[in-house]
């Protein structure tokens, strides 16, 4: 059996073209052989196709699987267009921005005492005894004083009183002189409670003012003091805000550099697929065979571009984190 086989492989070599011999193929492999210009014609004696190329580009083919044997024989180093290296770092400013972030968080917090430590205050100045503080330590000296010039005031008037009737006979030391003293100390007595009383109320009305005004104040304080505190967070976040979009357009500036790089080591290491696929391409229109798909390159960006929507949004979050609005409002 295995004689019959060699003698029927001699014979049917005997009708092999030029420098060709019997060998399998597969599908696949005659198509490589198509599209590197054989046609797969067959022989008319046998029925069995010949893949050879045509004369005239045999030369050509051996130099084309040459250098394939040669570029793809040889594993691309990725390591020159990937990693870290391509990947701007953080710039200074942004360092600063999120230095100046850390630095100021809680910083507001010695305004939002002081502004409770004023509304506390406020609590004292309310109440039935909140008058009392604004009292004049002077107050009973004034009513004293005045009672003193009053008591004073009326002995002269009594005294007028008797003198007067010292001159009609028979009214000094009695009994009409007597009606006229009863009603004058009556009269003075109220008169003094009355000067007391107004004094009492003056001092008061004056000390209850100072009070409400005192509220006043502390308000207008804690206002003043919680405005500073959203004023010293808004300053905050413009500042931080500003250096971390700076810091942002200055990476990507950075980014960009670094991604033209990459796609010009990328570019140099695919550069000979591209080359070897341009230089199949045209060994198969000589021969009329059937193209196999061209080598496409890697597709590139604009370095800019991306890294500057990078930044753009990077800046953004920015705007967002350090550029709060007030916490609350003022306080009346």
């Amino acid at each position: 059996m295995t004689t019959k086989i060699i003698e029927a492989k001699k014979i049917l070599e005997t009708y092999a073209p030029a420098g060709e011999f019997l060998a399998y193929i597969n599908k696949e492999e005659a198509e490589i052989l198509k599209s590197l210009g054989a046609s797969g014609t067959l022989v008319e004696e046998t029925g069995i196709p010949s893949f050879q190329l045509p004369g005239y580009l045999e030369d050509t083919a051996k130099d084309y699987a040459k250098q394939a044997t040669a570029a793809y024989s040889v594993p691309i180093d990725t390591s020159k267009f990937t990693g870290q290296q391509f990947v701007a770092g953080e710039d200074p400013l942004q360092t600063s921005a999120i230095n100046l972030a850390q630095q100021g968080v809680g910083s507001y917090a010695p305004y939002l005492q002081a502004a409770q430590a004023n509304i506390t205050a406020q609590g004292g100045l309310t109440g039935p005894t909140a008058y009392q503080p604004f009292m004049s330590p002077y107050q009973q000296d004034v009513i004293d004083t005045s009672l003193t010039e009053f008591d004073k005031q009326a002995q002269i008037q009594q005294q007028a009183l008797r003198d007067q009737a010292v001159g009609i006979p028979g009214a000094f030391g009695g009994g009409r002189e007597g009606v006229q003293q009863a009603e004058y100390q009556t009269g003075s007595d109220r008169n003094r409670a009355m000067l007391h009383a107004g004094l009492l109320q003056q001092g008061y009305g004056q000390a209850q003012a100072a009070a409400q005004q005192a509220f006043a104040n502390q308000g207008i304080l804690g206002s003043q003091q919680m405005n500073l505190s959203n004023f010293q967070r808004a300053g905050l976040g413009a500042d931080v805000g500003a250096l971390g979009q700076l810091g942002s357009m200055r990476q990507a500036q950075e980014q960009a550099r670094l991604t033209a790089d990459q796609q010009a080591a990328q570019t140099g290491a695919y550069e000979p697929y591209g080359r070897l696929s341009q230089y199949g391409q045209g060994i198969t229109g000589l021969t009329g065979g059937v193209a196999a798909a061209q080598y496409a390159q890697p597709q590139q960006q604009s370095p800019w571009s991306s890294a500057l929507s990078t930044a753009l949004g990077v800046g953004g979050l920015y705007q967002k984190m350090f550029h709060p609005q007030p916490l609350i409002g003022n306080i009346r």
